[in-house]
């Protein structure tokens, strides 16, 4: 049995592997001080990188936890999501209303998939 880790500090892993499957660390916006849109499209920017370090990609999402601030935001945050998923590929995805680790921040994913070529 292989575990691999990467980006691994004391608190968490970025990235850890095992048995052909990703599972990433939540991934939150690059600018705490844009809108829900822009926060959402950066935040799935980082899960593309990561998902192509880990060796998948978008089409090998198994599944999705989407948490966000405010159910105020769901509409404009699916536009994204809607917008990011390839079509017929959408993975199991719960969303939840939760606080955040810091106020200005509106969503988070942390997401699992397969390793592509596995």
């Amino acid at each position: 049995m292989t575990i691999e880790r990467k980006h691994t500090k004391q608190r968490m892993s970025r990235i850890v592997v095992h048995n052909n499957t990703v599972y990433l660390c939540g991934q939150v916006c690059a600018d705490a001080t844009q809108g829900i849109k822009e926060q959402t499209q950066t935040m799935l920017d980082k899960v593309d990188a990561l998902l192509l370090e880990a060796g998948s990609d978008r089409e090998h999402m198994l599944s999705a936890t989407v948490y966000i601030k405010d159910m105020q935001y769901f509409a404009e945050m699916n536009e994204v999501w809607d917008a990011w998923v390839p079509e017929g590929h959408a993975p199991a995805r719960a969303c939840v209303e939760a606080a955040m680790a810091r106020p200005e921040l509106l969503v988070e994913v942390s997401v699992v998939a397969a390793v592509k070529n596995a």
